[in-house]
């Protein structure tokens, strides 16, 4: 009787045993693959799981810590992962050793594919990201590696991702981090970028100086223009002036003319013959006029004058 309690109570415990073995519970956004002698039988979702003890198995995978260290494990993570790569040597178009890392954003969609289409999917992944960042920084110079970071990330994660479609990997981004040229390169550059500033300092200043000189000659071109704008309208002002002081004086010669004709138009005496006599008479008294003159003037034609002087007289005596 103790016997048989003895073998049924070893029979219990193997039962749990097997049983606790065979209950499987998977965190949410991971998985696991499960073979069954060697051979795959399915995938576990995320919950509790119950599997053949002894005969079904998880496969076993090596992954990665946030460290970059691998270890192996039988959970496959299905979340986004990021694998920040160390620093490699890439030669560009026009042989310059660079330096250069990278990070990489992918995705495990498809566990069975990562598990069996390759032996260590991380080292592959590296790898791959090393090589084809070579070969893209390859086909660029260092000016254009340097200024075309969009460029490359774009190149690298279209052929990452087609590369590792047939992994179950879905690469989803890769962003360089750094780019470090040898330290000469470096000083030269330095060099060049100081002498671009110097260059385009030296254009501002000649630009500045351009249109200083211009504002400076339009504001003389304005100056002049607006000088002689004013000498012109002070000419035609005084034109104006003269042309209607000369209109006035031959109104007021017109008028007197008219009244000399008035007053001898009972007499034989000529109106212009008496304007005559005038106008000589004034040009006399101008000729002989000044403190100084001493000089006698004898007209030429006397006799001319004193008939001049008997009209104005009879003028007068009328």
């Amino acid at each position: 009787m103790e016997g048989t309690l003895i073998i049924v109570g070893v029979i219990a415990f193997i039962v749990i045993i097997f049983a606790l073995n065979g209950l499987k519970v998977v965190p949410q956004s991971e998985t696991k693959v499960i073979e069954r002698l060697g051979k795959f039988q399915g995938v576990l979702p995320a919950g509790l799981n119950i599997i053949w003890p002894i005969i079904d198995r998880p496969k076993l995978v090596t992954v990665r810590d946030h460290r970059g260290r691998a270890y192996m494990t039988s959970c496959i993570d299905l979340r986004e992962q990021v694998y920040d790569f160390p620093k490699q040597n890439v030669i560009t178009k026009d042989n310059v050793t660079t330096e250069i890392n990278a990070l990489l954003y992918f995705q495990i969609v498809d566990p069975v594919k990562s598990v069996y289409e390759i032996e260590n999917l991380p080292n592959a992944i590296e790898k791959l990201t090393q090589t084809t960042l070579r070969n893209v920084i390859g086909e660029l110079e260092l000016d254009e590696t340097l200024t075309s970071r969009d460029t490359i990330n774009a190149k690298l994660r279209a052929v990452l991702d087609d590369a590792t479609n047939k992994w179950g990997v879905k690469v989803n981004r890769v962003e360089l981090q750094d780019i470090t040229p040898p330290e000469s390169v470096r000083v030269a550059m330095e060099k060049q970028m100081q002498a671009e500033r110097n260059r385009r300092a030296e254009i501002l200043n000649a630009e500045g100086e351009k249109a200083s000189a211009i504002l400076k000659s339009e504001g003389e071109k304005t100056s002049q223009i607006n000088n002689a704008e004013a000498e012109k309208a002070a000419v035609l002002l005084k034109a104006e002036g003269e042309a209607q002081a000369k209109i006035l004086q031959a109104q007021a010669e017109a008028q007197a003319i008219a009244v000399v004709a008035e007053a001898i138009k009972n007499t034989k005496t000529d109106p212009a013959s008496y304007l005559l006599a005038t106008k000589y008479i004034q040009t006399l008294e101008q000729m002989v006029s000044g403190k100084d003159n001493k000089t006698v003037y004898i007209p030429y034609e006397a006799s001319n004058m004193l008939a001049s002087l008997g009209t104005i007289k009879d003028i007068f005596n009328k």
